[in-house]
């Protein structure tokens, strides 16, 4: 798998607010964590529940790979991305992320999300 590509195409779906499309990239009984989440997310339909709530009260936001790092054994990779978010008249919100992704295959079976605000 090329890690790269499979990370763009994920991050794609987060800019897209795309559920459907990002249950696809996750396993069945997946963890999701973020700073909204510490204790954690687990299994697709607590995560789909989730998604479906933040998309739907969140600004646009589109999300841009930076780079990304294999784990050993191909067991999932760390990726850093910068995110852009659209909170009209003209004003945004920019941040920078990064995804802890254990991988099974190409389902994600962790994700732990850390992210800070960037200047400008």
């Amino acid at each position: 798998m090329d890690i790269e590509q499979y990370n763009a195409a994920w991050l794609r779906a987060w800019s897209e607010k795309d559920v459907a499309a990002l249950m696809t990239f996750y396993h069945e009984d997946t963890l999701y964590k973020d700073p909204q989440t510490a204790a954690g997310l687990r299994g697709q339909p607590a995560l789909r529940a989730y998604l479906t709530g933040l998309f739907g009260a969140m600004p646009p936001t589109v999300y841009v790979p930076d780079e990304v790092w294999p784990l050993a054994g191909g067991k999932g990779y760390a990726g850093r991305w910068v995110a852009t978010m659209d909170l009209g008249e003209g004003k945004t919100r920019r941040f920078r992320g990064f995804d802890l992704v254990l991988l099974d295959g190409e389902k994600i079976t962790l994700n732990e999300v850390y992210t800070h605000d960037l200047e400008g």
